[in-house]
């Protein structure tokens, strides 16, 4: 065995490779060139990716490398105050947390999930929910409370962090929604002044270059940070002491007649502006969980109706303006009726003989339509046209409508008779607000605005446009004063210490291609004091249904209470003896036709 195994060693070592004809074939030169080749091909592809890298394409590979670790944070700009008049706060920007969540890093039991979800104000199931929708980044919720704020993060839970963010508070409340709007998460304008100056009001942010580590966490700043500009403060004509006694007076009268909405336009004719924009129904611009339509719509300015007999002084002072009549011009109505191309117009009570200013003091649709015959249809286009009807009001706000004036080529001889005494055209509370000041301006009409004017000093009047002269505007201005007095369809709307004059309104509702038997809209439009008018008052209340429905009866009291508070605010002095009033505010009003 020994001697065998000897052997079998001694064969092994004995084996020659060079001699063996598998390693003994020789190795064809292009193969070891090949290699070579791919070698050097190798190192000239990483040296053109080095160049391409460090030379070519430098910037875009530094920007990518920065992406990872620099990031940009905004320095948000403070939105602008809007503020009434005299400075006092409607609406202003206040800090608020809001709290969110990187979903891949949120660590919390059962315990601590089911708090955060009650902090929050959502159930487990909504919790799961939202973290489900990213694994990086998820709002939970925003601009919550400092306590709920506090509370969530005292949880302890990983992934849960918070940010300081805006929050827009509007200290009036219901009373001025209608004229501030609100904005949204993003501190963006959705309705009111809110929308209408957005760009004024948002400012500009600045920006911050920053190093942040994996964790967020900031290490440096890089570069040179811009700064925030601010956005500006808006002042606006609002007196808001006016404007919220002004909403509690037509809320409460369109509870008292249960009716369906109301609304009050306040105007100083001397400057123009607009001392009160009140709606009912209104809503809270600070939760609006619950907001519907019918609180949302500003009334004054975007709702439209046929403006009844508010219209007859404007047929009066074109009458007048023309040489036509006098104050003193006897009209017979009797007997209460006209039918013209086989359409009857109607007197609520048959009056007999009525001078011109009795026309307007009993509201009747058989005199004015008279007089309006007398004129050629132009001519009445061209005075409600001139006194802005038809037309948009110059005014910087959203969602105000022109009304509807037709061509005076299409009028029909009925058409134009009904439209003397207001139907067969439309337009907004405010534009009859703003109407009416031609007759409180002696014959100017005045241009408005909802932001205070700076540069006009405070007892200069504000430039206005010639309608009429002023002897026809302050002969229609008697008759409106006679309108709001004994014997007239408007004496409720006297004020204890000041001379008003105004007219009522009252007009069916259209429904569909026809009228409403049992749906009305009531109104009052007048001024006061009646010799120096410093006001104009507007009030509209929409579907009265508690038995009263003329405007001498349901709008006219709401004018009452509006101007006393509004000129004893203003510092007006009164101008007429209280005993002397107290027996004509109870008499009753006298039915206007409509």
């Amino acid at each position: 065995m020994k001697n065998n195994h000897k052997a079998g060693a001694v064969n092994v070592r004995s084996v020659m490779y060079s001699t063996s004809p598998l390693l003994a074939s020789k190795t064809p030169p292009w193969r070891s060139k090949f290699l070579v080749g791919l070698v050097g091909l190798g190192f000239c592809v990483l040296a053109g990716r080095a160049v391409y890298v460090q030379i070519v394409g430098n910037d875009f590979f530094l920007k990518q490398g920065e992406i990872r670790y620099a990031r940009t944070l905004d320095l948000a700009a403070s939105r602008g105050r809007i503020t009434d008049r005299n400075g006092l706060i409607l609406a202003s920007s206040v800090p608020a947390p809001s709290l969110w969540v990187i979903p891949k890093d949120f660590e919390a039991d059962k315990h601590q999930r089911a708090n955060l979800a009650k902090l929050l104000g959502m159930t487990s199931t909504e919790l799961a929910g939202r973290l489900d929708d990213s694994p990086n980044f998820v709002w939970l919720r925003r601009q919550v409370d400092e306590t709920v704020a506090q509370k969530a993060m005292g949880l302890g839970i990983k992934g849960l962090f918070q940010v300081r963010e805006f929050k827009r508070k509007y200290p009036e409340g219901e009373a001025a929604a209608h004229v501030v709007g609100f904005t949204n998460v993003e501190e963006k304008g959705q309705e009111g002044i809110e929308l209408a100056f957005q760009k004024d009001l948002q400012g500009r942010n600045g920006s911050r270059r920053v190093v942040k580590d994996r964790l967020g966490r900031v290490v440096e700043d890089i570069g040179e940070s811009v700064q925030p500009v601010d956005g500006r403060d808006i002042e606006l004509s609002i007196d808001s002491k006016v404007q919220f006694y002004a909403y509690q007076r037509i809320r409460d009268a369109v509870a008292q007649h249960k009716a369906k909405a109301g609304s009050v336009v306040v105007l100083d004719v001397q400057s123009g502006e607009v001392l009160a924009l009140a709606n009912f129904p209104s809503y809270s611009p600070g939760d609006r969980s619950n907001l519907s339509g019918a609180q949302l719509r500003n009334r004054a300015l975007t709702d439209t109706f046929e403006p009844g007999s508010t219209m007859k002084p404007f047929i009066v002072s074109l009458a007048l303006e023309t040489g036509r009549v006098t104050p003193n011009t006897v009209i017979s109505t009797a007997p209460g009726r006209l039918t013209i191309t086989g359409s009857t117009i109607s007197d609520a009570h048959p009056h007999g003989d009525l001078t011109v200013a009795e026309v307007i003091q009993k509201s009747s649709n058989v005199g004015t339509v008279k007089m309006a015959m007398q004129m050629q249809p132009r001519e009445i286009w061209e005075m409600y046209t001139q006194v802005g009807l038809g037309q948009r009001p110059q005014i910087n706000f959203p969602g105000v409508v022109t009304g509807r004036l037709r061509p005076y080529k299409t009028w029909r001889p009925i058409e134009q008779a009904t439209m003397s005494y207001g139907y067969g055209l439309s337009a907004s509370l405010f534009q009859l607000a703003r109407a009416y000041s031609v007759f409180a301006r002696d014959g100017e009409l005045i241009s408005t605005s909802i932001v205070k004017n700076q540069h006009l000093p405070s007892d200069v009047p504000a430039p206005g446009l010639r309608v009429m002269s002023p002897k026809t505007a302050k002969a229609v201005r008697e008759m409106l004063h006679m309108a709001a007095g004994p014997g007239g369809t408007g004496p409720k709307a006297q004020v204890m210490g000041y001379s008003v004059g105004g007219k009522s309104g009252t007009a069916h509702k259209q429904e569909g291609k026809g009228y409403a038997d049992k749906k009305y809209r009531s109104w009052f439009v007048g001024m006061a004091p009646i010799n120096n008018p410093r006001i104009v008052v507007a009030v509209m209340v929409d579907e009265p249904s508690d038995g009263k429905y003329f405007g001498g009866d349901v709008a006219a009291p709401v004018f009452s209470q509006v101007v006393e508070q509004t000129l004893r605010s203003m510092g007006v002095q009164p101008d007429l003896e209280v005993k002397q009033q107290i027996v004509t505010q109870k008499l009753p009003a006298v039915e206007e036709s409509f």
